[in-house]
């Protein structure tokens, strides 16, 4: 059994909704062999990091910058996962207001230091709430999930 650990920031019913859609996508029937586990930011800890095979990050754009709640993450889990997760398949959705570019950018920089691997490029939704967030957040926890179950990476 692989292990795909979410942590995902939902400070609203919007944002929850995305990670509902995140959820959906990769717990699809068909993935009998995926374990998926949504965390908080705030109560993810460095071991469920180091237990799990990919992780999918989630973030509001919040001054052009990534949550807090998502940046203390990273402060708890950098060190401790650094020299043990390396080449870890992770992807990104951001909630943007703006246009997501900042967000991405300090996330990018964050993984790149722990030396994790990009899977997809970051799914930036952004502007006025659409629907089709919804979708999208759908179709990227399905694709990780799929290339998780067969081993893509």
């Amino acid at each position: 059994m692989k292990k795909l650990l979410i942590v995902a920031h939902a400070p609203s019913e919007n944002t929850q909704l995305m990670v509902d859609a995140v959820l959906a996508g990769a717990q699809q029937s068909d993935f009998n062999q995926i374990e998926v586990q949504w965390l908080p930011p705030l109560t993810a800890t460095p071991e469920d990091v180091i237990a799990c095979d990919a992780i999918i990050l989630g973030t509001t754009e919040n001054l052009a910058y990534m949550s807090g709640a998502l940046k203390d993450f990273f402060d708890r889990c950098y060190y401790p996962c650094l020299e043990v997760k390396q080449g870890l398949p992770c992807a990104l959705y951001v909630r943007a207001g703006n246009d997501g570019t900042g967000t991405c950018r300090a996330v990018e920089t964050i993984c790149t230091g722990l030396r994790w691997r990009w899977v997809l490029p970051p799914l930036v939704c952004k502007g006025p709430w659409q629907d089709k967030f919804t979708e999208q957040c759908h179709e990227l926890g399905m694709t990780v999930a799929a290339g998780l179950e067969m081993a893509i990476y």
